[in-house]
């Protein structure tokens, strides 16, 4: 019985925090600022996902460490993301080989 609890607490707040928006901002928000934070938080918030996990991935810091600066560097040059996690994935491999 507690895991249908569990369940439908999970179900109300996933529901709450989409629903809570539409209900406070029903007009068009005008402040700049204010639009401007919006448009970043869902990079802000798969950064702070994102990055911590890649550091603690392959178990040890230099071979995540290496991964995660070819796939920068690749990205910044508009590489393919395919070839982005390919290459990442195999330096991150040749190094902890090579370690």
């Amino acid at each position: 019985m507690s895991i249908v609890i569990y369940i439908a607490v999970m179900a109300i707040v996933t529901y709450l925090v989409r629903m809570i928006p539409f209900t406070m901002f029903r007009k068009k928000i005008k402040s700049k600022f204010f639009r401007s934070f919006l448009y970043y938080i869902p990079y802000a918030v798969l950064s702070a996902m994102t990055i911590p996990a890649i550091f603690y991935a392959t178990g040890n810091i230099v071979t995540s460490a290496v991964g995660t600066v070819v796939a920068v560097v690749l990205a910044y040059f508009n590489m393919p993301l395919i070839i982005v996690a390919l290459a990442a994935s195999a330096s991150a491999l040749i190094t902890g080989l090579i370690i």
